[in-house]
């Protein structure tokens, strides 16, 4: 080291110290490191190196300890999460699957049933008991290539980031693609001019479904650059699980297993409602989806509507209910929150009455407990320290008086 770059530098350019207050100062082009930054920098590097966990060396899950994680979060559904359990378990035996004579084909997940029944929710807990990248894409923003909007490469752009760009840890991954249903074509023929955000968009998944290697743009690279680095990446090994609420669906169900016709000898129709345990490929097809796309998918299940009974459970005993975190809410302000059993019964009919699910469970209770909330300040200056919500406050949302 010279005279001349010992005197030009005088300090470390990463932690600013005084070279009179560290053991070296190491000076090289333009800049200078001192020997307590270099031993901070060796730690980081080998907390890194340990915490890397080999993309080829993933657990066997138990469907059955699978199945209890997701009743902790998710009410009802059994079947629904018994599917899943089993998929995700086989997914992680494909990826352990040493053989060299026998190959383990793909089990994509269909999962159907009305808004606010759970669907996301499912596969948000699968992710949070996961150690595979996962990612939850929404289908109603993908269009085409060359169209604006995302393309079916954004998916597995999406997951890489979750891999924090482990192409390998990519390749073992597990995509959720959200509101599927609004990608269906919008008649059973063929459409004529494009359908950009339907059919296309199906036709365009196909091969990223299936198994195809897929071309993406490095981490923090614009995907509309053509100059770009580009990785590629095999999705032959990434689950697909893919969820909708495929309104009208039951009315597809329904035509196709009673049928047409008139005269003498035609069976007479019921009102029954249609069940989706009852859905054959043929009704996916009728609905929009293409023969092709619907094939990829060999496991579906429905999910039906919450019980009233159901919704309490939602409102009160799962992880993180609506009534807990209410409760931290007013609690903050010194007022202690409390339901009566009627008036839980009364928020889950209001609910159930809105057709949406879960979902309408927070709506109902913003607006039976928007007064209070208002009013918190003030109870608390009016020695006000219980709110207790009653079938009447239910009816008529209202401050109490001081």
């Amino acid at each position: 080291m010279s005279d001349d770059l010992n005197n030009q530098y005088q300090q470390c350019n990463f932690c600013n110290k005084s070279k009179n207050d560290v053991k070296k100062l190491i000076v090289g082009d333009n800049v200078a490191i001192c020997n307590e930054c270099v031993d901070l920098c060796g730690e980081l590097l080998i907390q890194l190196t340990n915490a890397t966990i080999n993309p080829k060396e993933v657990k066997d899950i138990d469907p059955v300890e699978l199945k209890e994680f997701l009743d902790k979060y998710v009410v009802g559904q059994e079947n629904a999460k018994i599917v899943l359990s089993v998929a995700v378990a086989n997914h992680y035996k494909r990826l352990n699957n040493t053989s060299t004579d026998l190959e383990l084909a793909k089990a994509n997940v269909l999962l159907l049933g009305p808004t606010g029944c759970g669907k996301t929710l499912l596969a948000k807990t699968v992710a949070r008991y996961l150690d595979v990248p996962f990612t939850i894409a929404d289908a109603t923003s993908i269009t085409e290539a060359g169209y604006v909007g995302d393309d079916v490469e954004t998916l597995i752009n999406k997951l890489l980031s979750a891999a924090n760009g482990d192409v390998e840890k990519a390749q073992r991954g597990i995509i959720f693609l959200d509101e599927v249903d609004k990608i269906a074509r919008k008649g059973e023929s063929t459409s004529i001019t494009r359908d950009v955000s339907g059919e296309g968009v199906q036709q365009a998944l196909l091969k990223i479904v299936e198994g195809t290697v897929c071309r993406v743009p490095a981490a923090g690279a614009n995907r509309k650059n053509p100059q770009a680095e580009m990785i590629e990446v095999d999705t032959s090994n990434i689950l697909f699980i893919a969820g909708g609420a495929f309104v009208g669906i039951d009315a597809v169900i329904k035509r196709r297993a009673e049928g047409s016709g008139i005269g003498f000898g035609v069976d007479v129709k019921t009102n029954k409602d249609a069940d989706l345990k009852d859905l054959e490929p043929d009704d996916l097809v009728k609905y929009g989806m293409i023969p092709e796309f619907v094939g990829r998918f060999p496991t579906w299940v429905g999910l039906t509507e919450l019980t009233e009974d159901q919704l309490i459970f939602v409102l009160t005993e799962i992880r993180n209910s609506l009534v807990a975190q209410y409760t931290y809410l007013f609690e903050t302000d010194g007022v202690a929150l409390k339901f009566s059993n009627d008036a839980l019964k009364e928020i889950a009919h209001n609910a159930s009455k809105r057709k949406t699910g879960a979902r309408s469970l927070q709506a109902e209770l913003e607006r039976i407990l928007m007064p209070h909330m208002f009013s918190l300040k003030e109870y608390a200056k009016s020695k006000i320290t219980e709110v207790e919500i009653t079938p009447e406050l239910v009816k008529a949302p209202q401050k109490i008086a001081a």
